[in-house]
């Protein structure tokens, strides 16, 4: 029971983690198309670039998908994280798709008169 306990927080928390990375993202998504690049741009871009080290770091794994594989056996995708399974197994992809086509709005942004 204490291992489906541990495994639900840590489950509940890299969800937690990955929507604030989805406002993170979503925000710069926003800001670049709105031409409104300040501040929170750059923090942004900071915490991303802070994600993108620690996966790099971690074999580009997330340290908590190792930590949830101490307690589980499963081969889904999402069994460290309360998402679909398609998006769990997708979500670098995607997100790294969409923190690209912000950073190039954001450089056009910057770049134009």
């Amino acid at each position: 029971m204490a291992k489906l306990l541990t495994l639900g927080i840590i489950k509940a928390v890299h969800t937690l983690i990955w929507l604030f990375f989805n406002a993170v993202i979503f925000y710069l998504l926003y800001a670049a198309v709105s031409g409104r690049i300040g501040v929170w741009v750059w923090l942004g871009y900071g915490l991303i670039a802070l994600e993108g080290l620690t996966l790099l770091a971690f074999n580009f794994f997330c340290p908590l998908t190792l930590m949830a594989r101490r307690y589980s056996d499963s081969a889904a995708d999402n069994f460290d994280i309360y998402l679909p399974n398609w998006l769990a197994k997708n979500t670098k992809r995607i997100y790294t798709s969409l923190v690209l086509i912000s950073a190039l709005l954001t450089v056009y942004q910057l770049l134009k008169p």
